[in-house]
């Protein structure tokens, strides 16, 4: 086998970690840190030079699922595939996801044990259909919305990150053609699934997703992409983005590769979400292929909002949950003037409005999914899911902090990060405002 560059520089990293004089010279330390990185750095270099998604002659026919029927009552009881799934989830949440959220969030990176822990659950098989090698037999917007949920009990940085190539696999699996789903969906139910996201969001006071100033013109060869990202999850990773432009006066999502020419990202850290590693990515002249634009004229800009909203009202959910549950012990142990602190009539009264807030922002965000899975009209239902869950989750926040009093403003306590991530709910993808 031909050596390749990154292979003979790990190899001569390596022999020069053997040399007995690195322990003479006091440098052993710090060469098996540096030879360290080095061969994650080149191994993950390696697997993205051989990502490659072929383009594929014999296709299936397009494959949507179909949803389910609809019922009479609105059943708040799970499945019984629903309540394992959110066992499942909840242990993970609490063994893996939460020990580690405080590390990824100061690293701005997701640690190789969670991915390693995630990607064993294969969450992509969920949102491909058996023809191409997943398990999902209808839409399951409820199932969707209950994964977010318990992810982001966890953490909302680290779920975010998590959920992001399961929203690129749904979209696709929803409105690709043909073509486009035997090419890339089979790639999300392999051992190691693509990285992929979703880039809306733009660098623009009262930003608005229906309103995008990343334009996608059409040429004699496809398709050139140009504007401007922000907040886009693991951009720097990517295997495959899904892009919001404006094409004929009309917002329309592209596939697109990572590699193509044009496309640069740079980091773009804020107050929150931080572990899913959020960069500006910028599209200067990106020439793509006809069939790089999703699906067909059915494609529904709008209800692809709504999918995204239901998740994100999903994790608002399960990070209020986090606070509701981390705040009730604390302050029935915190004693102040000689009894806990939850004595007071108005901490006890804030911890029940936490209570009825996130229960409230459950329901309603429970019923638009549900109806969403049943193939009813839901726009109305996940306009007002989101309009709480954005007003809801940033009061939440604040309230969690306060009811630590000056342990909600250090690191030691998780309450802080929870703040600054649902902060994230109402101002990313046009927050309270769109």
């Amino acid at each position: 086998m031909t050596p390749t560059p990154v292979g003979l520089a790990l190899s001569m990293m390596n022999r020069l970690a053997a040399n007995p004089m690195l322990d003479r010279l006091g440098l052993r330390q710090s060469l098996e840190r540096t030879a360290y990185h080095g061969t994650r750095a080149g191994f993950r270099t390696l697997a993205y030079a051989g990502r490659e998604f072929k383009r594929v002659n014999n296709w299936l026919p397009r494959k949507q699922l179909p949803n389910r029927i609809p019922e009479d009552l609105f059943d708040l009881s799970l499945t019984d595939d629903q309540q394992m799934i959110t066992d499942m989830l909840r242990r993970l949440a609490e063994d893996r996801i939460r020990p580690a959220a405080s590390d990824a969030d100061e690293a701005g990176e997701i640690s190789e044990t969670v991915t390693a822990a995630t990607s064993e659950l294969g969450l992509g098989l969920y949102a491909v259909p058996e023809a191409f090698g997943g398990v999902a037999e209808h839409q399951s917007p409820v199932t969707s919305v209950l994964i977010a949920e318990q992810l982001a009990w966890g953490d909302m940085g680290i779920a975010t990150a998590l959920l992001s190539p399961f929203s690129v696999a749904q979209a696709i699996t929803r409105w690709g053609t043909g073509e486009q789903q035997s090419r890339y969906l089979p790639a999300f139910c392999d051992d190691a699934p693509p990285i992929a996201t979703i880039a809306i969001d733009e660098p623009m006071p009262l930003f608005d997703p229906n309103r995008l100033q990343t334009t996608a013109s059409e040429t004699a060869t496809g398709y050139t992409l140009n504007g401007l990202k922000s907040s886009v999850v693991l951009g720097a990773r990517a295997d495959l983005l899904l892009i919001a432009a404006e094409l004929h006066g009309r917002p329309r999502l592209f596939i697109v590769e990572a590699g193509v020419t044009g496309l640069q990202t740079k980091p773009d850290p804020g107050m929150g979400l931080r572990a899913s590693a959020p960069v500006q990515l910028r599209l200067d002249n990106v020439e793509l292929s006809p069939d790089a634009l999703l699906g067909d004229d059915d494609f529904n800009y709008e209800a692809f909002l709504d999918c995204g909203s239901l998740l994100r009202c999903g994790l608002a959910i399960g990070t209020s949950q986090a606070v509701l549950d981390y705040v009730i012990p604390y302050c029935n142990e915190r004693e102040a003037f000689g009894e806990p602190i939850s004595h007071r009539q108005s901490v006890a009264f804030m911890i029940s409005n936490l209570a009825i807030e996130t229960d409230s922002m459950r329901m309603l965000t429970w019923r638009a999914a549900s109806r969403l899975e049943q193939g009813l009209s839901t726009h109305r239902e996940t306009s007002l899911a989101r309009l709480l869950c954005n007003e809801k989750a940033m009061e939440i926040g604040t309230n969690g902090v306060q009811l630590l009093g000056g342990h909600g403003f250090v690191k030691e306590h998780p309450v802080e990060r929870w703040y600054r991530d649902l902060r994230s709910i109402s101002t990313l993808s046009g927050g309270l405002h769109a």
